[in-house]
């Protein structure tokens, strides 16, 4: 099967979404991802795209790489608000961010490609210190995309635990959604020492996810696999990558309705390379694969380089078959026997037994 990053990164038919949100965590950031999406803002196009960052978390140089943009391509438009600290700088700026955002939105002609990029979410939760208000102003700027061109997308980076994590899963904010969540290479491992569940293909999809799901989510057990006490650190510059891709297609509504489906898989990043791999080409999880296949091998046999014969011979599996099975009444059917109840006891030594009436000298 393909892998479906390398599609999402191009936006290609195959995998072109409105709403594309990547969620990082403490033990591994989904930032080389998001890089790569700005880099890669769509695919060959006639109509110049138009790309807005506005970086509340990272300074923009740590999310785009001049080189790598086309200017001829991409209208690229980087809005620096990490400074904007509510209680701190100049208080004359206001840290609702608003209007200033929308009115970039608003300046974008409609029908043109459009990429909105915001970094991070939860950071403009917090200089809005209103849930309701970002989750409104979030919502204003998915119309904004959606009234563009049929390639143009939201793309959100947060990071969990958060508040607007199950907001913005759900279908009512977004019917079509692609989700990327970064883990630990480690947490394979563990799942595949301690539960005996390798990825797939190496365990049935069915039993691996069961399994996976409610481990992920507990987040404190993958910082625990990391920077515990027996934690085995960072696996380098390597990411496992959780896709999963909710609706899809192309049209002029972004794709959405046009397929209910979910698609849902694992699959590997190198960020020293700056592009996705299987799960297989990890460096960190090559181990799984070796496993797997030392276990394939043939079992010994167990009656071999013995100092006498287990086997038996023709003639003696002919003899041991013919020889009757030990049952009392084989062949025979059970008849009932009518017989009278009775109760039959015969007195122990230490039973005083007299035929006499032992109240007989009482005049009652």
């Amino acid at each position: 099967m393909p892998l479906l990053l390398p599609s999402i990164l191009a936006n290609s038919p195959r995998s072109q979404q409105l709403f594309i949100l990547l969620q990082s965590s403490t033990v591994h950031s989904c930032l080389p991802i998001l890089c790569s999406l700005i880099a890669h803002p769509s695919s060959k196009s006639s109509v110049k795209r138009h790309v807005l960052l506005f970086s509340f978390l990272y300074p923009p140089s740590r999310l785009v790489n001049p080189p790598h943009l086309q200017p001829q391509e991409v209208d690229l438009q980087i809005f620096d608000w990490t400074d904007r600290v509510p209680g701190y700088g100049d208080d004359s700026r206001s840290n609702d961010a608003t209007d200033e955002i929308m009115k970039a939105v608003d300046s974008v002609p409609k029908g043109e490609p459009l990429d909105i990029v915001i970094d991070s979410v939860d950071t403009l939760l917090d200089n809005l210190s209103s849930q309701s208000k970002t989750y409104n102003l979030l919502s204003r700027m998915l119309s904004a995309v959606r009234a563009g061109a049929n390639t143009s997308r939201l793309i959100l980076h947060i990071r969990a635990p958060s508040s607007l994590l199950p907001l913005l899963t759900q279908t009512r904010f977004s019917p079509s959604l692609t989700h990327l969540t970064s883990h630990p290479p480690m947490l394979l491992t563990h799942l595949s020492i301690a539960y005996f569940t390798p990825p797939p293909p190496l365990s049935p999809p069915e039993k691996f996810w069961s399994v996976f799901t409610p481990i992920s989510e507990r987040l404190y057990e993958s910082e625990n696999l990391v920077f515990g006490s027996e934690g085995e650190g960072l696996a380098g510059n390597e990411i496992v990558v959780e896709v999963l891709v909710r609706g899809g297609g192309v049209g002029g509504t972004g794709g959405e309705g046009r397929k209910r489906g979910v698609e849902r898989a694992l699959e590997g990043w190198v960020s020293a390379e700056g592009k996705p791999c299987d799960l297989s080409a990890l460096e960190s999880l090559r181990g799984l694969w070796t496993r797997k296949h030392v276990s394939e091998e043939a079992a010994p046999d167990p009656t071999q380089n013995v100092s006498f014969n287990l086997n038996l011979t023709p003639e003696q599996q002919q003899a041991r078959a013919q020889v009757p099975l030990p049952y009392a009444h084989e062949g025979k059917v059970a008849v009932p026997v009518q017989a009278p109840g009775a109760i039959l006891y015969e007195p122990d030594s230490a039973d005083d037994i007299d035929d006499d009436d032992p109240d007989e000298d009482l005049d009652i």
